[in-house]
């Protein structure tokens, strides 16, 4: 093997305590400062919920993820489906038009609970093709005016501004230039853990060079490899950044809109290709289901080897997900890439 590329979330780092938290923590805030919604239990989302949406295609995205639980949950309440969407002048002119329109309907948290069957659903959704098209298609859209998790953050993304001021905390007003509407606490990245010792890394990078493909900002990716002294084990870095402007080259250009980040394989393709290195025989580490598609769409042009990562024992259901995506081994410890190289 000639190069091994990692995953960032669920592989090198341990997100199950903030990325995974931060849907958790954002849908509730949601629930309650968006839509004024009172006295809702603080574990409305569990964490299996999370996991159950990462083994189905088209959720690497944990923004996407977010907006799928909101609509699903909203779908079980007495909030009437409501396809009309309003183009805000400014973010806090979007909260009060949300909370106005929910004011009459009361959504008793009991009864989102007796309702609430993720299984069935995701199955319909998978059926579907995965992902949040695939969640409005089995909705019909009818819960869209009440969920904004697309565009700009700083005037409409609910969905984005409210988990980035979670994730973030301290850092969110440096890095967006924007004061926090929702969440004023630590950030939740300070919750993150190393996955794979340096130890480990340093053994891999003196048999193979090392490189990452993730779903993370570039900001994100960089905070990370910052805080766990990562950044010289590894010769190159594709984050959502690059996808995001590959996709603009793409639209500006050919005038189609296609989405570059996972399950596609161009992070993938695009590591490959920064490092230079001449049909080189990869590897390519991720733990959930868009990430072993992603690499099995890229051995159409690469001698690539997926491996499925699974770093918490009460994640054993994923295994399956893993291999029937595209895995051709599931590992559970890291020592198990050294042995691999062997």
């Amino acid at each position: 093997m000639d190069l091994l590329i990692f995953d960032m979330d669920g592989v090198l780092i341990d997100v199950s305590r903030s990325y995974r938290k931060a849907i958790e923590r954002t849908t509730q805030l949601y629930l309650q400062t968006c839509l004024g919604l009172r006295g809702l239990a603080e574990n409305l989302i569990e964490e299996k919920d999370v996991s159950l949406f990462k083994s189905v295609k088209g959720f690497n995205s944990d923004w996407d993820v977010t907006t799928a639980l909101l609509l699903y949950l909203l779908s079980l309440s007495p909030l009437p489906p409501n396809q009309k969407r309003k183009k805000p002048s400014s973010i806090e002119d979007l909260i009060s038009h949300l909370r106005r329109n929910s004011f009459p309907f009361s959504i008793g948290k009991k009864g989102l609970f007796k309702r609430k069957n993720l299984p069935d659903f995701l199955k319909k959704v998978e059926f579907r093709g995965g992902g949040l098209t695939g969640v409005r298609q089995v909705l019909k859209g009818g819960w869209e005016g009440w969920v904004y998790g697309s565009g700009n953050l700083s005037q409409e993304n609910l969905v984005k501004r409210i988990f980035q001021e979670v994730y973030l905390g301290e850092k969110f007003s440096s890095h967006y230039g924007l004061k926090p509407l929702v969440y004023k606490g630590r950030g939740y990245y300070w919750r993150e853990k190393l996955l794979i010792p340096r130890k480990i890394l340093s053994s891999l990078r003196k048999k193979v060079r090392l490189a990452i493909a993730s779903g993370r900002t570039r900001f994100e990716a960089e905070l990370a490899l910052k805080r766990f002294r990562l950044s010289t084990y590894f010769d190159a870095l594709v984050t959502l950044d690059e996808c995001e402007k590959e996709e603009r080259r793409i639209l500006k250009l050919e005038g189609k809109r296609v989405k570059c980040s996972k399950p596609s394989p161009y992070p993938i393709l695009r590591v490959v290709w920064e490092i230079g290195l001449s049909k080189p025989k990869c590897g390519y580490v991720g733990d959930v289901v868009d990430d072993m598609l992603a690499a099995r769409s890229a051995k159409k042009k690469l001698d690539i080897f997926a491996i499925g990562f699974i770093s918490d024992p009460r994640e054993n259901d994923m295994k399956e997900s893993l291999i029937k995506a595209g895995a051709d081994l599931v590992i559970k410890d890291p020592k198990d890439l050294l042995q691999l190289l062997k």
